[in-house]
């Protein structure tokens, strides 16, 4: 089994990181060619001064998101640990109910979860599936 379920792969998060890493960056080089700016103006005609603190605003407003979506990532993560840990020993059954078991572990990707039962069937949580304490107690027809 790849690092990734459905070909979503851990490519979306990479490019956010990379994505983040960039605008941070290009945080930084507004402040350089802001203060380059003010030093070589022209005295004649000065460049005014509030639409300069606009653009700082809007340019913090983004770096704050940033920072808030990388809190929200983390919080999100520690979510899917302890979510995987209450699922270990749970009867779950896949969405068209071919794959089903008691739950040995569950793998955590960048993209969702996947359960693995105790005799090796796969199952991505997602709604759809059959989630319970025990495995159902058959009935006398289904014997």
């Amino acid at each position: 089994m790849t690092d990734s379920l459905n070909g979503l792969g851990s490519s979306p998060s990479v490019s956010t990181a990379n994505a983040q890493h960039k605008a941070t960056v290009n945080y930084d080089d507004f402040l350089q060619l802001l203060i380059a700016q003010l030093k070589n103006q022209d005295p004649t005609d000065p460049v005014d001064a509030s639409e300069q603190l606009a653009q700082l605003a809007s340019f913090s407003q983004v770096e704050q998101a940033i920072e808030t979506n990388q809190k929200l990532d983390a919080l999100l993560a520690g979510s899917n640990v302890t979510q995987a840990a209450n699922y270990i020993g749970k009867y779950i059954e896949s969405a068209d109910g071919s794959v089903k078991g008691i739950i040995s572990s569950v793998k955590i990707y960048t993209d969702g979860l996947i359960a693995t039962t105790s005799d090796g069937g796969k199952i991505l949580v997602q709604p759809g599936i059959v989630l319970t304490a025990m495995p159902p107690v058959p009935t006398s027809a289904e014997e």
